[in-house]
């Protein structure tokens, strides 16, 4: 009875198995991992067809409803940056695919501030916090219930008191460890809250390998930040594990900050199924800084490879100089080809990579990129003090970009990031400056793959064939 019961289950295991690999052949990002999910589904059905349930979704349809919710601001947006397009002698670099990308324009009137590591990030955004007059948006991927949690939470809660509006926005996976009453004292006080455990949808439950990886805060409509830091007090250098934790976070006024606007609506609309386009400050004021900048979001809602394609966009735009800085290194195919090709037309290619492990598969992975990327003439940089983690580039003297997407399969397909892309020779100036001083404190790898340790020579390879996934 038992052994008859057994081949029934195994029959229909299989069965999904061979259904789910269809689906995977059909709805796939990337021929990679089509080939990746099919391979694991009908060798292995007993492990493959449960994470395929919580892993293997390819698109996010809900966010087209909060996109369409969101189209006349789009439009609104667009009207009034005819009044703010950027003077074409000031653009030395084709913006058309980036706001092909964007779904918005190109604007002028816009400031920003790098914000280098912790301390310097967070007290700019407390500082903007207790000035907020109207209201707060806010949003990260990690928040801890520590001291810079509580501190963030206290701030929050007296500017409800002075009458601020408050909405708080995180992830459910990224902050699976902040306890629920973290987010009850803030409810408690008045703050609107979007509980990521409370997330609507049947199907949220399978839907773990999507991830809302931005980290967001909006004052009044007027000022903007946007970047790697998240809540807690690890990004300030006080880990015991990692140490100094190297990250870069940036201010910004002007148009560009209503586009960052923009999308916190559409999160929140996806979290709370709430329209705040009403309820919203979209016309602000300009920079005296004058600079052309756009809100490049991508995911996996949108209907293209917005996030691959932004940076093919940059590395085709790379006459002289291209520079990135990411914790890790796991490009697809396209974006491997577009920087070799960069690096063999005699671009100064740069990729900076933490020294420091902070998750082990894609750390080991980059090693198998390495060598042919140097073979071209591209230079990899890793950083030794302390942990990296800040998501930046710079092309040439004419774009600057700082956000939250890292170079990997999982930022390009699979998290909700967004990047702020000045188009500004002041801007790349201070990014590269920026950039030149984390060189510095790195080494420049120079030993091949075969010339690696053990567990690196032999790791590498196989950490790559998860890179689909990552």
């Amino acid at each position: 009875m038992w052994t008859l019961l057994v081949s029934f289950f195994l029959f229909g295991l299989y069965c999904v198995a061979v259904f789910f690999s269809v689906r995977a052949a059909q709805t796939a990002r990337t021929p990679q991992g089509a080939v990746g999910w099919v391979v694991f589904l009908l060798t292995a059905p007993v492990f493959g067809v449960p994470l395929y349930l919580f892993l293997g979704h390819h698109r996010f349809k809900g966010y087209r409803i909060a996109r369409q919710e969101s189209e006349r601001v789009v439009e609104g947006i667009k009207t009034f940056a005819d009044f703010s397009k950027p003077d074409p002698k000031t653009m030395r670099i084709n913006p058309r695919p980036f706001e092909a990308l964007a779904h918005l324009p190109v604007s002028r009137g816009n400031g920003a501030e790098l914000l280098i590591d912790g301390n310097a990030a967070f007290e700019a955004i407390l500082d903007a916090i207790d000035e907020a007059k109207n209201y707060i948006l806010i949003q990260f991927y990690i928040v801890r219930d520590d001291d810079l949690g509580r501190k963030v939470q206290e701030r929050l809660i007296a500017a409800v008191n002075r009458g601020v509006h408050v909405r708080f926005m995180t992830d459910a996976v990224g902050s699976y460890g902040l306890p629920s009453s973290y987010l009850e004292t803030l409810r408690e006080a008045g703050v609107d809250v979007a509980d990521p455990r409370e997330q609507r949808g049947p199907n949220f439950r399978f839907q773990l390998n999507y991830r809302n990886h931005r980290k967001t805060v909006i004052v009044d409509g007027e000022t903007g930040f946007i970047g790697g830091h998240n809540i807690g007090v690890e990004y300030l250098g006080q880990s015991p594990r990692f140490g100094r934790w190297r990250d870069t976070h940036i201010k910004m006024t002007g148009h560009v900050v209503r586009q960052l606007q923009l999308i916190f609506s559409e999160d929140w609309h996806w979290a709370r199924n709430e329209d705040l386009i009403d309820q919203l400050d979209w016309a602000g004021s300009e920079s005296d800084q004058d600079m052309n900048a756009l809100l490049v979001a991508t995911g996996p809602g949108d209907d293209t490879e917005t996030g691959a394609m932004m940076f093919f966009s940059a590395i085709a735009e790379a006459k002289e100089r291209l520079w990135i800085a990411s914790p890790y290194f796991v490009p697809d195919i396209d974006i491997m080809t577009a920087l070799q090709h960069a690096a063999l037309r005699g671009v100064d290619v740069r990729i900076l990579v933490p020294d420091v492990i902070d998750h082990r598969l894609p750390w080991l992975a980059a090693f198998a990129y390495f060598d042919e990327i140097r073979d071209c003439g591209a230079r990899v940089f890793r950083y030794t003090d302390g942990f990296m983690h800040q998501k930046v580039f710079v092309v040439d003297d004419t774009l600057a970009a700082v956000g939250t997407t890292n170079l990997d399969n999982r930022s390009f397909r699979l998290n909700f990031e967004a990047m702020a892309l000045f188009f500004d020779s002041r801007a790349a100036e201070a990014t590269a400056t920026m950039l030149e001083t984390d060189f510095a404190a790195s080494y420049e790898l120079t030993r091949a793959l075969p010339q690696q340790p053990f567990h690196i020579r032999f790791g590498a390879p196989l950490a790559r064939l998860f890179a689909p996934i990552l």
